[in-house]
């Protein structure tokens, strides 16, 4: 319903509503927001909202950066990090406390909007300044198991110069090629991976986004985002709250 490919909210719901591990967690996210991204991406592509070129500039230099991440740079992050005296902290907690992060990041864009001038910007694409972003998102969607989004479309309209719904379509086909090689990555390195339960959750997920993709024409997006805005930002100060409780080993 409002463009994006669902990564915020799909590790807290493997996390807490499936209780796996936050590094399980990503990685199954990976591959549920590459496929239901490659569904949104099929829609826009026929729409004429995927500019092919800025997808492979964008894309390719966040693929590389994902896959190195999932594949070595994650692997070799210690389990526990640090401690001092009785504190702590872990790899899977350090991972919850950025996603944590992001989404109040991701929370506070769509709560404020955009300006005017967000939706009708033109101007020339600046080609080093996009592929510096995306290596940066790259890192992120590698490390935390996110595709991105929140950060790949201001990107895409304010240094490629795109249209908001022609930023929305790339987008999708960008964290469809960096969500999916994130998963290749960990997928050269880790077995025991439950295929039945990501299939059926994907499938799902796929289902989920052809509906809301139906009842975005019906659904006012600029009140729309908003209201999901303050549901992630109470979702990330939860994640926040809950995973400092626990850093501190206290049961709530």
């Amino acid at each position: 319903m409002i463009g994006g490919g669902g990564s915020i909210l799909t590790v807290p719901i493997l996390v807490y509503l499936f209780g796996m591990d936050a590094l399980v967690a990503g990685s199954y996210s990976l591959f549920i927001v590459g496929i239901t991204s490659l569904t949104g991406t099929f829609s826009h592509y026929r729409k004429g909202n995927v500019d092919l070129t800025i997808t492979l500039i964008f894309g390719l230099p966040s693929l590389i950066a994902v896959f190195i991440m999932r594949k070595w740079v994650m692997p070799a992050i210690p389990q526990h990090l640090f401690h001092v005296g009785s504190f702590e902290l872990s790899k899977p907690v350090l991972l919850m406390l950025t996603f944590g992060a992001l989404m109040l990041t991701a929370s506070y864009s769509m709560i404020k909007g955009r300006p005017e001038q967000f939706h009708t910007q033109k101007k020339e694409p600046g080609y080093a300044k996009l592929i510096l972003q995306s290596l940066l998102v790259g890192l992120i969607t590698g490390f935390v198991g996110v595709g991105g989004g929140f950060l790949i479309i201001p990107s895409l309209v304010f240094l490629a110069g795109l249209s908001m719904k022609k930023a929305v379509g790339t987008s999708l086909s960008i964290m469809t090629i960096s969500s999916l090689s994130g998963f290749l990555g960990d997928l050269t390195r880790q077995s025991g991976l439950n295929y039945h339960f990501l299939s059926k959750f994907s499938a799902f997920a796929i289902a989920g986004i052809l509906v809301g993709t139906y009842l975005s024409r019906y659904l006012a997006n600029e009140k729309l985002k908003p209201a999901f805005g303050w549901f992630v930002l109470g979702m990330g100060t939860f994640i926040l709250i809950t995973t400092i409780l626990k850093l501190n080993q206290i049961n709530i």
